[in-house]
């Protein structure tokens, strides 16, 4: 049994230098449902299977992966954790280990993977199922409410028993199932597939005439249906506390928040597309397609793979004015509050960058539906001249913008590039905005100064790491 990891190295620190990880659950087999995941591995006769685990799962690990190894004969690997979100599946650190599949557990978005045989296994948290349907008939006391069941995948085991519970009272109320990956042909009519959900809306009702009950807790999963579904009065009932109780957030407030990152994108030259996602199927689709986007839009742009964002992290790229983050439908809604500058989606870029594209009220946050030939993209208009551009306000500074796109085989510079002399010769050499920006520091990182750093022998350095060296308590000479 080995051990891949593919973290940024702080995780891994705090987790082996704080307390002790709780000890391994008692019913292995039924909570990480050993017997489908062991036909699952050899039904495909798997040699080298990669067990990809969430933090608070990775307690298990061993015990599991000893299991598995002891039940299929194949060589198992453990992922400790992801480089980008632990919902998705890990095909990159999957692959350094030569792993032929995937078992994901704990938590998941359910994005479609690129290469590798995936099977999910989310993990049975308890719920009780008789409190839940009492939750349920207290916030929907009228007999014939149409109502929409989601959950949380870690309960999706029970939805089959509350739905004997609540159908027999409840004519009109739909469950939603679970479907990993993209469901085979096109959707029937009156059918919903997002967020690895799958439920359908019969006539003559339609889906903003329906509510909307979720079974789990507050998080981002919650959040992006709130988003996405936004013309629907939302429930919850959290199995951990027990209670169920009507969502109060403000997605219209939210969406004004959103709104106006659509407002700044539209005021930024520079962007910063983030890659934050390895593992999700079209994830290069959608980076050509926001380059094109940023190129006929007059902008320039930056690729940047960073792992996890964080305000640290992204503060080292003062030229950019406005990242866009490519990631998976959970977490692409990142609260930058606390960053230098603000991190939109994709769809808010289109927003901004896309005259043939307008508001509808309805919000995207998977990507991939973005793209030529999926249900919502929208294909940008013709190029419009520079002399007939229409004149727009920006209402976060007052001052006057063109918006208009360029024609990307037109010769041309690049609106922010500038000229500089790059020698004696006086020859001309084009400058990016990341360089320009760099010569007007007043510090620019490690220099080499050449010739002018004196000489001297090489010295023992320290061991450990760097919260713990080993001779932290010692004199230095």
């Amino acid at each position: 049994m080995a051990t891949a990891f593919s973290s940024d190295g702080e995780a891994a620190l705090r987790r082996e230098l704080g307390p002790a990880a709780a000890a391994p659950r008692g019913d292995l087999d039924g909570f990480y449902e050993m017997g489908r995941a062991a036909d699952f591995v050899r039904g495909g006769g798997f040699r080298k299977v990669a067990l990809q685990f969430p933090d608070e799962l990775l307690a298990d690990a061993a015990a599991v992966a000893a299991r598995m190894e002891a039940a299929t004969g194949a060589e198992m690997y453990v992922l400790g954790d992801t480089t980008y979100g632990s919902c998705c599946v890990d095909e990159v650190a999957a692959e350094h280990a030569g792993a032929e599949a995937v078992l994901h557990y704990g938590p998941a978005c359910l994005s479609p993977c690129r290469k590798l045989p995936v099977l999910h296994i989310f993990g049975q948290q308890p719920l009780d199922i008789e409190h839940c349907a009492e939750a349920f008939r207290g916030l929907y006391p009228d007999r014939q409410s149409r109502v929409v069941v989601l959950s949380d995948v870690v309960y999706a085991y029970a939805m089959g028993k509350l739905e004997q519970l609540l159908c027999p009272e409840y004519p009109n109320i739909i469950f939603s199932r679970v479907v990993c990956g993209d469901p085979p042909g096109p959707a029937s009519p009156g059918e919903v597939r997002q967020f690895g959900r799958q439920f359908v809306v019969e006539a003559p009702g339609r889906l903003q005439d329906c509510a909307m009950f979720y079974v789990g807790a507050e998080g981002l999963a919650l959040t992006s249906f709130m988003l996405t579904w936004n013309h629907c009065p939302f429930s919850s009932f959290d199995p951990a506390t027990g209670c169920g109780r009507r969502e109060i957030l403000n997605v219209n407030r939210a969406l004004m928040r959103r709104l106006y990152l659509v407002e700044r994108a539209r005021d930024a030259r520079v962007v910063g597309i983030l890659v934050g996602t390895l593992g999700v199927a079209g994830y290069l689709a959608v980076l050509q397609h926001l380059r094109e986007l940023l190129c006929r839009a007059g902008k320039r742009s930056y690729t940047l793979a960073v792992g996890k964002p964080n305000p640290t992290k992204l503060a080292n790229f003062l030229e950019v004015d406005i990242f866009v983050l490519v990631a998976c439908a959970q977490n692409s809604l990142l609260d930058s509050s606390d960053f230098y500058r603000p991190v939109v989606t994709p769809y808010e870029l289109e927003l901004a960058c896309n005259p043939a594209r307008e508001w509808t009220g309805n919000y995207l946050t998977d990507f991939r539906d973005l793209l030529p030939g999926a249900c919502a993209h929208v294909e940008l208009p013709p190029a419009t001249p520079a002399a007939e551009a229409v004149p727009d306000i920006s209402l976060i500074t007052g001052e006057m913008r063109a918006a208009h796109l360029c024609d990307p085989l037109a010769p041309q510079l690049p609106p922010s590039t500038t000229l500089a002399c790059r020698d004696e010769t006086r020859a001309l050499v084009e400058i990016s905005p990341a360089a320009s920006f760099l010569e007007s520091r007043s510090w620019r990182g490690l220099e080499q100064q050449l010739g002018q750093t004196p000489i001297s022998k090489a010295m023992q350095g320290r061991r450990g790491i760097a919260i713990a060296y080993e001779d932290e308590g010692c004199e230095q000479p």
